[in-house]
């Protein structure tokens, strides 16, 4: 029989299966494979893509020529514009405002034949620079309300050419859910003067049947009300609402952690597609007739990375109420990733 679970943090229940669910070999699929003939992403094709944003180029090159090792560019085919004004106005009982954001590229290697889960430590923590540091610049725009790195790996997660990259999306608005987990922590605190995330991995880490891994500074779990088998989060053990304010230790252990979970969700699940999103405090710009806008977050909010493999697809229940079925229980799920043997990228 399965069990019904609330999560406190995005303010839902969910359907989760009991410990005769599903193993990670009812999971393995046969991936769909993209193929390109000249990669916009790999060293000597700099000019197939706008003109990069920012770099990093030990060997001092030039910008838009071949020496970089993480570079960022504006996303050829952008969701959202820079240019112009929000514009925000009613048609009626709707509003709408103008498609104005920025959409970017962050190309993790010149190495078309790595992934993510191949990079060094080291290599995986000039990418997590590359976002900060994109973070910190794109967050100055007063036109933007929230800031979302995010990653597809995979054509059935979204992913659109085959080679390793992040995406960043700054946006207008700040979406539902984002908008639930905030409110969440908001409403946690404002009742008990705590952080719910801070509660919660003080809980996860008293019950330990959840978690993957801990290295005393971050603490990479499957949430109690996952929503989908395999899911996992990442989080900082030390309160921290700002992932921008992570100094250069606190990167590298952060990819560290990163790179061991895409690891052990290889060797179990056989490479499967993924998405994972970082979560970091929304922009606190002042709104007119708003002078306590998100004034907390430094104290209620927690940022966070949620890292899910696609397994299975969404059935008609979930499209439709927002309700969740997991067919494999969490506890289960981190035993699997827990107990993988693993090969260390060289």
């Amino acid at each position: 029989m399965s069990e019904m679970r609330w999560d406190p943090l995005k303010n839902i229940w969910v359907a989760v299966a009991d410990k005769r669910g599903r193993g990670p070999k009812d999971f393995f699929l046969e991936r769909q494979k993209l193929t390109t003939t000249a990669c916009p992403f790999c060293y000597g094709q700099e000019s197939k893509t706008p003109a990069e944003i920012f770099a990093l180029r030990p060997d001092g090159s030039l910008p838009n020529q071949p020496g970089w090792r993480v570079r960022v560019v504006p996303n050829k085919y952008p969701m959202l514009g820079i240019e112009g004004e929000l514009g925000q106005r009613g048609e009626g009982l709707y509003d709408a405002m103008n498609g104005i954001g920025a959409h970017e590229v962050i190309i993790e290697t010149p190495d078309h034949d790595r992934s993510t889960a191949d990079l060094s430590t080291t290599e995986l923590a000039d990418v997590l620079h590359a976002v900060q540091t994109r973070l910190i610049d794109l967050r100055r725009d007063q036109r933007f309300s929230c800031i979302l790195p995010f990653k597809s790996h995979g054509v059935e997660a979204g992913a659109t050419i085959p080679h390793a990259y992040l995406q960043i999306l700054a946006l207008p608005i700040i979406p539902p859910e984002v908008r639930a987990t905030l409110v969440s922590s908001q409403s946690y605190f404002a009742r008990k003067e705590r952080c719910l995330l801070c509660d919660i991995l003080a809980q996860e880490i008293t019950d330990g049947r959840r978690i993957v891994r801990n290295d005393g500074e971050f603490l990479a779990f499957a949430p109690y009300a996952s929503r989908r088998p395999f899911e996992i989060m990442i989080a900082p053990q030390r309160h921290s609402h700002d992932f921008a304010q992570l100094d250069h230790s606190g990167l590298a252990r952060l990819a560290e952690t990163l790179g061991d979970l895409l690891r052990r969700q290889r060797q179990v699940l056989r490479d499967p597609a993924y998405n994972f999103v970082l979560y970091s405090a929304p922009l606190p710009h002042r709104r007119p007739g708003k002078p306590h806008y998100w004034s907390s977050l430094a104290y209620d909010y927690h940022w966070h990375i949620e890292l899910a493999p696609h397994l299975a697809r969404p059935i008609g229940l979930e499209w439709g109420t927002g309700f969740y079925c997991n067919p494999t229980a969490p506890e289960e799920a981190a035993a699997f990733l827990r107990d993988a043997p693993l090969n260390l990228p060289s």
